[in-house]
Parts: C-alpha cells; structure tokens; sequence
C-alpha cells in the first residue's frame, strides 16, 4: 500500500521499520518538530525523524495539521491509507478523508479502557492484570473508532512504563502489519460504551509518594513513573527519585525507615512496606539503595515525606 505514516517516539518508530520493511511505499512520514534535548537544549529531532531520514523516506513536521499549509504534503502523497502511532498532534476531519482508505491507529491499550494520552501508566497504577494494542480506525473521537485488531499482553509484576511500551511497540509493530494484510478480511468491532475509562496525560505532580498510602499503590506508582517522571520523595529536605522498590511484610509509622531487607532501607507504608531498590539524589546518577545509603545512612527511625504539597 502506498502509505502516510505520522509518529514521534520509539514506540512509533518500530511500526515505522515494520511497516518498510514489510515492503509498503512510505509515501511521507509525519512527525513533530525537532525538541530542545540535553544539557545543551539542542534542538534534537524524535526517533520516528531519525530512523526516516535513515531509509531516506520524505518527511514533514508540521506544527498542525489544522492549517491547508499543514496538509499539504498529505494531499501530495495521495495516500491509500494513513497509519499513526503516537504522533501527538491531532488530527482534524479534514486530514482523516484524505487517504483512500481512511486512518488507522495503533493505540497501546485494550479499547475501550485506556483511551488517551497515557494508557500504559494508566493500566500500571490501576494494578490492569493485562493491556495490548488495538488497532482502530480512525474518527473525530478521541480514541473512539471501531477496532479492527487487538493483541493482548500480561502486565507483569516487574514491569516498568518503560519495558512495558518497549514490549508494546513490538506488539504494535506486528500487529499494523498482519493488519494491513489482512484488511479486506477485517470486521470492525465497534467500541461499547461500557467500560470506557480515559487515560489523562501524566502530570510531574502526581509522582509524589504518599507513604500513608498502601504499598501496592506506591510500588505501581514507582513503576509506571519509571521512567518519566520518576516517583518522590523527600529525604532531608532534598528530593530523592525512587525508581525501583519492591513490597515487603512490615509495618510502623508511615514514611518511616523501620529496618533493612536484604541490605536495602525498608520504608513503612499506610499498609504493608516498601524496600528501596534503586534511587538518585538531584544531580546524582541512578544508585543501588545499597549503595546509596553507604554514603547516606538511613537508620531506622529516617523520616522521609511526601513531596506533594501539603502533605508530611
């Protein structure tokens, strides 16, 4: 098929180079503007405009797509069909009747639940056993087009936003393509409205650990804010970035160091425990909490605190 893909992390990119290689004609490549990066704040352009430019495929990176100089490259490419995976830029009717067999997405969640911004953070807070990817067609909705595809996938207890959207995009990938295959000999299932929930982006203030809180909770939270944001706390009166923990039988005064579990500082919770696994300190690199407290003791009875605003 002759194809516009529009995306911008690494989780589109692997649909990108699935999609090449699988042989389809990439007609354009959509992707947003480059982004300050770094130290330097170097413009830096997204993974899907890296890997583009390395198979030497057309490109664009309209600010929006609501202006006709924004769609203009669309409408030159005389697309059969456009696919899209987390491109961040909303598409308007008016790009969604171009290509000749409409739009699909790759979606990284099982619609109806998770549509939005963040289903992957979103499934790991709310403890979902399984998420997957959906590939759905296109409408004005956000997120609310008929599926075509679903792959499903267990939520392991260790994994991270991060090894999760890895796992996804390889999902993703797989799943465009048999799609594409097979699209003649798809049914859309159309989304009920039982069961919709809406994945709202993630926001840095919600990475503040609330030790009054159960520890299940606070593990999720540690995991699905690894590795953006990062969940926190307060150490000292200096913010301390908690990136992996594990929960452990233990109780005491919530926020409180109340012993050691195999070399690492066990925080007591509103119920249950957490043991500290990896941390880092501002300006520090990523430590082992057994490492960390070599050079910063945290003896029972270390007090750390919510850095959520109003809470100790």
């Amino acid at each position: 098929m002759r194809l516009v893909f529009a995306g911008t992390p690494p989780f589109a990119a692997q649909a990108l180079k699935a999609l090449h290689a699988a042989g389809h004609d990439i007609a354009l490549v959509l992707t947003q503007p480059d982004r300050p990066a770094g130290r330097g704040l170097k413009p830096k352009p997204s993974a899907v405009a890296e890997l583009a430019a390395s198979l030497g495929l057309p490109m664009a990176k309209p600010a929006t797509l609501k202006s006709p100089e924004g769609r203009a490259p669309i409408e030159a490419a005389a697309p059969d069909l456009m696919v899209v995976a987390a491109y961040g830029l909303i598409l308007p009717q008016s790009v969604l009747t171009i290509p000749r067999r409409g739009c699909l997405n790759i979606h990284a969640s099982l619609l109806p639940r998770w549509r939005g911004a963040a289903p992957v953070q979103r499934a790991i807070l709310a403890g979902d056993p399984e998420t997957g990817v959906a590939i759905m067609a296109m409408e004005a909705g956000l997120d609310t087009g008929p599926v075509l595809l679903e792959h499903r996938l267990p939520i392991l207890a260790t994994d991270t936003a991060g090894s999760l959207t890895e796992k996804l995009a390889g999902l993703g990938a797989t799943a465009i393509v048999e799609a594409l295959e097979r699209l003649d000999g798809l049914a859309p299932r159309a989304q009920e409205d039982a069961g919709v929930t809406y994945a709202a982006k993630v926001e840095k203030a919600e990475a503040a650990l609330d030790w009054e809180r159960d520890a299940v909770d606070l593990h999720r939270q540690v995991r699905a804010f690894n590795p953006f944001p990062g969940a926190e706390t307060i150490l000292g009166g200096e913010a301390l970035k908690v990136w992996e923990a594990s929960c452990v039988e233990a109780s005491g005064p919530p926020g409180t160091v109340i012993g050691v579990h195999e070399g690492r500082p066990v925080v007591a919770c509103g119920r249950g425990a957490l043991a500290l696994t990896v941390i880092q300190r501002p300006g520090a690199r990523r430590m082992a909490a057994t490492d960390f407290v070599r050079g910063h003791p945290m003896p029972p009875g270390t007090r750390l605190v919510s850095a959520r605003p109003g809470k100790a």
